[in-house]
């Protein structure tokens, strides 16, 4: 279905205002159009040119008209022959470089470099629900909003060739066969390093063990504690599906605790009985609020006891407006299950993590790491040590932190503007904002999974907030803002806008009826 036959596309708020009102060069008359891609901007709306254009070359690129390797024309020559400001082409490549579909490539000009899928033709369909997640992700989209996804198109690629070329160049050929299954020393003695100046945890590098992030860390301790006789793991809620399934998968059972404005509730903890809990205390998935004073002190009071603490840290790096927050493993380190990884900070295509766990538990980790793979590739490991202990990886933490920052400040702008009555929670820290409606206001009585179903027919990617509960709970989306520029954000809330718009005015004429 086209976007001009689609109902839910009427009225959109996403035109670009980019230039003057019209788009044009001051003085200039439209001059009929242009050869390339009988481009013609009588089309174009009212004061949206630029994006109208950003949005033929973004189709052409994804059907193939321009494959990888194309040279657009230079600014200039489409600016005259469309009759258009050369700025308005400008900003239209611009658009297309930030979302990486094109480069420039000095005197060879503007080059198509990537391809992005289609946008969806229909809503997604509700897969089984073991497979929420990983059914969205492979949806294509035109704007992703999913949370957990940084930004990619930061990834210090320069530093990364100039640490592999350092690695290689001092590696002998017995450095190319089997390494340790715990982890090459190199980085494990790194990791140690990095988790004491920025998470003040105090380990010793034979304490960590390198894993492929932390959905593995997650698999070898289910292995291990159910070994060990833990069979129920607590689990917040709303809480990461991903991160329960992942215990389910391995056989352990999962009990739901609340969580409220300070962390999980430790009395329900206590009352529910399990013998473990997994949480994400520095910045709580997804709601963001940060375990308290009293509640850390109550859990470590309960873990001290007997119970065992699965601490996820998975994007404490990302802060805006506080100050740093303790891991818990600096605390209690005999009873806290510490993992980590570079998955919110680089990119989750490394699949490299690490898990801290109690010396009960270590060899035993050790040992299902073993027969799990062997180990984790080892020269991805010798260059992610280099970056870490030369500083690169610091630098490369406060150049996102900056740019996360004007994403998420962006983001905010737009909810205020397109989604008017929401809540917002979790803007202190993190890669992803919660938004919540009012289920007798601005919900108007539809369901988060209609509304982000609705999004993704629109071309826009989001979490429904139901996904991540256990118990019912107001209707809600997880919107990550990381991942791409300004204006993608912008135009995605505002899409969202229209869809919860559109679901609002169903919702109020089937009451009426």
């Amino acid at each position: 279905m086209s976007r001009s036959n689609d109902p839910l596309f009427q009225g959109s708020k996403t035109r670009s205002t980019t230039g003057s009102a019209t788009g044009s060069a001051p003085g200039s008359a439209l001059l009929g159009g242009s050869d390339f891609l009988q481009l013609d901007p009588d089309r174009a709306p009212a004061g949206g040119r630029t994006e109208w254009l950003a949005g033929r070359l973004r189709a052409a690129i994804a059907d193939g008209t321009l494959p990888v390797g194309t040279r657009l024309p230079a600014s200039r020559v489409l600016a005259a022959e469309l009759g258009v400001s050369r700025g308005l082409v400008t900003e239209a490549y611009q658009r297309l470089a930030e979302t990486g579909q094109v480069a420039g490539r000095g005197r060879a000009g503007t080059v198509v470099v990537a391809a992005p899928p289609p946008a969806p033709a229909a809503p997604v369909r509700t897969p089984a629900r073991g497979g929420l997640v990983d059914a969205l992700r492979a949806e294509p989209c035109r704007i992703d909003l999913s949370p957990g996804v940084p930004d990619l198109a930061a990834f210090p690629r320069t530093a990364w060739l100039r640490a592999e070329r350092r690695v290689l160049g001092g590696l002998t050929p017995a450095d190319f066969g089997y390494g340790d299954p715990q982890g090459a020393p190199a980085l494990r003695e790194a990791v140690a390093g990095w988790l004491a100046r920025n998470r003040g945890i105090r380990a010793d590098p034979d304490e960590v063990v390198i894993v492929a992030g932390v959905a593995q860390a997650l698999a070898l301790l289910a292995q291990v504690l159910r070994e060990d006789g833990v069979r129920r793991v607590a689990v917040e809620d709303p809480g990461s599906l991903g991160a329960r399934q992942q215990l389910e998968y391995g056989r352990l059972s999962t009990a739901a605790v609340r969580v409220d404005a300070s962390g999980l509730d430790v009395a329900a903890l206590r009352a529910c009985g399990a013998g473990a809990v997994l949480l994400t205390p520095a910045h709580q998935f997804p709601t963001g609020v940060v375990l308290d004073g009293e509640r850390r002190r109550e859990l470590l009071g309960w873990a001290a006891e007997g119970g065992v603490v699965i601490e996820d840290d998975y994007d404490a790096e990302h802060r805006y407006d506080r100050a740093p927050v303790p891991a818990l493993k600096a605390l209690l380190p005999e009873r806290v299950c510490y993992a980590g990884s570079v998955s919110k900070l680089l990119a989750p295509a490394l699949r490299l993590g690490w898990l801290l766990a109690p010396p009960r538990y270590r060899d035993a980790v050790v040992e299902a790491k073993r027969y799990a793979d062997l180990g984790n590739a080892v020269l991805a490991q010798l260059v992610l040590a280099d970056l870490m202990d030369s500083g690169e990886l610091e630098r490369h933490l406060r150049f996102v932190r900056r740019r996360h920052r004007g994403r998420r400040d962006a983001m905010l702008r737009a909810v205020a503007a397109h989604l008017p009555g929401a809540r917002v929670h979790g803007a202190a820290a993190g890669l992803h904002l919660m938004v919540t409606f009012d289920e007798g206001g601005s919900g108007a009585g539809f369901e988060d999974t209609a509304l982000a179903s609705a999004a993704l027919a629109l071309g826009v990617k989001a979490h429904p907030l139901s996904w991540h509960r256990l118990r019912p709970g107001p209707p809600g989306l997880i919107l990550g803002y990381a991942a791409g520029p300004v204006s993608e954000i912008e135009e995605g809330v505002a899409l969202l806008g229209e869809a919860r718009d559109r679901l609002s005015r169903i919702s109020r004429r089937t009451r009426r009826s």
